[in-house]
């Protein structure tokens, strides 16, 4: 497909899909401006006045009239609008009603929880929740967050020119994106506070007016409150369960500024489609034996934790690198042993630990798929 289109493929009548901004250039009767068309730049500016149009959000439009055709650096293209455009996230898999519930979410601006397993997407989606929508993206991992000032200044102690300590306030991401929201009203900042639940929960307590109605936080350096943007949005996402160590519950206050959406692993042949697009060099038999092998853990009771879709695409990795890739299915369960074993407490050859367990589990599998096992590879009872 051509980078950009030209003029005589944009005839009135065309359905293209678009993001508009706010129009800031001064004295035109648009309200609002586009640049792109399906992802392709437009030959001239693209504008528009229709209220339907919502700016940030990506739509369905159609081409009304193209103005100064004769013309390569003058004139624009007029379009009115048709419907939303389908919501599309790549890289990441989402149950169909899921998936219009973020939209919903998404749309009207509501801080959103995502909780799943480890592993199951939560951080790829928030990329591609930003990309598809054009938004900043602002990633915080809050493991590190011991008091409230922490979400927005790291102190730092130097040394001065004459040798006496001197402390800084460095400016957090999140802090960063609030000043330059405000500063640019015109752009969407997506904030994802990744491991929301590895932080203190008197930490997490300084952060709940900057989530509800109030939308504001104190601003530790200029030790006043700053209000939050309203092209502001926050996603945070949690890992509970007791086999995650240094984990803190989140109270019904706190989950209250929060609108909740539980994620899963995918689906098998979802999983191996995502797969396929990331290593497109190994074959569909692998990956699906790959796949079958993680599911296999995912639905054992007795285990603690779960397998994530990281584990999966570590196995791909090593499969498809030479030193490995000749070797084929025979490489396959060594390589499992490490990528999938190696995740859980113990010795893949102790059947008495976790990791010893899933080595069985793997090696069930593996002969149900005739995967040729070393025969000593038979772990301890």
């Amino acid at each position: 497909m051509p980078a950009k289109w030209t003029v005589d493929e944009l005839t009135p009548g065309r359905t293209v899909e678009a993001t508009f901004w706010p129009n800031e250039h001064e004295g035109t009767a648009f309200k609002l401006r586009a640049t792109h068309l399906d992802g392709r730049r437009a030959p001239k500016v693209i504008l528009s006045n229709d209220d339907r149009i919502i700016a940030g959000v990506p739509c369905l439009v159609r081409v009304v009239a193209v103005h100064k055709l004769e013309r390569d650096d003058r004139g624009r293209i007029e379009v009115e609008f048709v419907s939303r455009a389908p919501f599309k996230i790549e890289g990441v898999w989402l149950d169909p009603t899921v998936s219009k519930k973020l939209q919903v979410l998404l749309e009207s601006g509501l801080n959103i929880l995502l909780d799943g397993p480890q592993g199951c997407g939560k951080t790829v989606l928030a990329r591609s929740i930003a990309d598809s929508l054009g938004m900043t993206f602002v990633f915080f991992n809050c493991g590190a967050v011991v008091e409230a000032s922490d979400f927005l200044v790291s102190i730092q102690v130097r040394a001065s020119a004459s040798g006496a300590p001197v402390t800084d306030f460095v400016k957090t991401d999140i802090l960063t994106a609030l000043e330059d929201a405000g500063d640019h009203p015109q752009r969407k900042y997506l904030v994802f506070l990744d491991e929301l639940n590895r932080c203190q929960e008197s930490a997490r307590n300084a952060l709940m007016p900057a989530l509800d109605s109030t939308r504001r936080v104190f601003h530790p350096i200029d030790n006043t409150f700053m209000p939050i943007p309203d092209n502001v949005q926050f996603i945070a996402a949690v890992n509970r369960g007791r086999e995650f160590t240094g984990t803190f519950g989140i109270d019904a206050a706190q989950l209250d500024r929060f609108a909740p959406l539980q994620m899963d692993y995918p689906p098998q042949q979802a999983e191996i489609d995502i797969l396929s697009k990331r290593h497109p060099q190994i074959s569909g038999a692998n990956l699906d034996i790959i796949v079958t092998v993680a599911n296999a853990i995912r639905q054992a009771a007795d285990l603690p934790g779960s397998l994530s879709v990281r584990a999966t695409d570590e196995a791909c990795v090593y499969l498809e690198h030479p030193l490995f890739a000749d070797d084929g299915k025979r490489a396959l369960p060594e390589i499992l042993k490490t990528s999938f074993c190696g995740r859980f407490p113990g010795r893949w050859d102790d059947l008495t630990t976790d990791a010893g367990a899933v080595w069985a589990l793997v090696r069930k599998s593996l002969a149900t798929c005739r995967v040729p096992l070393p025969d000593d590879d038979a772990p301890a009872g």
